[in-house]
């Protein structure tokens, strides 16, 4: 069967949450590291493809999301959506606008639906105002983003400065009205060719902007809230296989965590009352190949015995050491690289259960382990991101989480629940 939406995610984390909350659903997604990875048929109606796209040049990106295009043109896919994190990290260069320029060419000049926001986690989006657990995203954690800092919660006025085209609001007042006043108001704003984005006040904010998007055939640029229930919608009118989802595998486990801020930092103090921490510093003179080596060894008494965690992560004066040293692009990318190179030895040496905290860290180590595709399991007590995935050394367990979300206890509850 072909592929009836296909799905390109701006990261791996965010892509395997939506996957376990599909398949928690009924519905399968298989995610893909690669293009190439892609099955000709597919026993999936829905399929998910991570990548790279959050924080490369803007041209990068869309390079990323042409090569995604056109693997599932080639699995005769009619319906394309471009997945970003709750709070549409970006930066005035992208890379959310462009992704709903490139979607909208894509589907002969339609404008893209546009929607942030997650209600489950209390970020929400009222009056094209971006609000991050209650309070708006400028005043918010988020402002202190290393990359990506969110200083402007006026998302209308934020994205226009993305896109070629405008964009226009949808707001809550005219779809809390039901479909038939919002199909109206749809209209009204989408006369001037804008994009739109659509308010996600509450869970029937998002029912309804899933209603509009299916009706409209309109790509569509979204978090997780608005990316699921309109997956969900698709794969009711497509008939697809359902296999039995995959159990966790035992052996050796481990966790590396990448992300930065007052979060991260919390899980990683939780976790370190139970288990050993190595913490590493980019400004280590050292080679990458002395600290890596360096790093299995303090491993080698743990490993098969306690889950045990290496991390680069620093508090805050710490990232603006590394970002003046490296900049900040420079400082993320040392630390993914070493990471990643750290991933590698570990499952070399027989690691068959790994958590990766951090959106870009996850993708360097799915990138150095040369894994090619996964299979999601169904979102739990602790949400989704949970897989199984195939690569050259085998499957794995991995749990790929954003550095920001779970409970402070996350990283060690994510090792007890890899169990078959």
């Amino acid at each position: 069967m072909s592929v009836a939406l296909g799905i390109i995610a701006d990261d791996f984390t965010g892509a395997l949450l939506v996957a376990g909350e599909l398949e928690a659903a009924g519905v399968e997604c298989p995610v893909l590291f690669s293009p190439d990875a892609l099955k000709h048929p597919e026993a999936a109606s829905v399929a998910m493809l991570a990548t790279r796209a959050r924080i490369v040049e803007p041209t990068q990106a869309v390079a990323i999301l042409r090569a995604g295009a056109d693997m599932f043109a080639k699995a005769g896919c009619r319906r394309l959506a471009y997945k970003a994190c709750a709070t549409f990290d970006s930066t005035e260069a992208g890379n959310i606008g462009p992704a709903a320029d490139f979607l909208s060419e894509q589907t002969g000049g339609r404008p893209a639906f546009m929607s942030a926001g997650a209600p489950v986690f209390n970020v929400t989006v009222f009056q094209g105002h971006l609000f991050y657990r209650g309070t708006l995203v400028s005043e918010s954690v988020k402002r202190f983003d290393p990359l990506t800092p969110m200083t402007d919660p006026n998302l209308v006025r934020f994205l226009s400065k993305q896109t070629e085209r405008g964009v226009a609001l949808l707001p809550h007042a005219k779809l809390a009205q039901g479909i038939a006043v919002a199909r109206l108001a749809l209209a009204d704003v989408s006369a001037a060719g804008n994009h739109i984005l659509v308010d996600t006040a509450d869970d029937m904010d998002v029912e309804i902007s899933a209603q509009l998007a299916m009706e409209t055939g309109a790509p569509v640029v979204a978090s997780d809230a608005l990316i699921i229930a309109y997956a969900r919608m698709v794969a009711a009118t497509a008939a697809a296989r359902r296999s039995t989802a995959p159990s966790h595998l035992t052996g050796p486990a481990a966790v590396l965590v990448g992300s930065v801020g007052p979060i991260a930092l919390g899980h990683l103090a939780r976790f370190e009352a139970r288990y050993p921490v190595l913490r590493l510093r980019l400004d280590d003179t050292r080679s990458e190949a002395e600290i890596v080596g360096a790093a299995i060894a303090w491993a080698g008494p743990h490993f098969g015995n306690v889950p045990f965690a290496v991390t680069t992560a620093e508090d805050q004066a710490g990232v603006a050491r590394n970002q003046q040293a490296f900049g900040a692009i420079g400082a993320a990318r040392k630390a993914e690289v070493l990471l990643a190179a750290i991933a590698k030895a570990l499952r070399a040496k027989g690691v068959r259960r790994l958590v990766v905290a951090g959106g870009e860290t996850s993708g360097a180590v799915v990138g150095a382990l040369q894994l090619t595709r996964a299979r999601a399991l169904p979102a739990g007590p602790l949400g989704g991101g949970f897989c199984l995935a195939e690569g050259p050394d085998g499957v794995i367990s991995l749990f790929l989480k954003s550095g920001k979300l779970g409970a402070e206890d996350i990283l060690a509850s994510a090792i007890d629940a890899m169990r078959p």
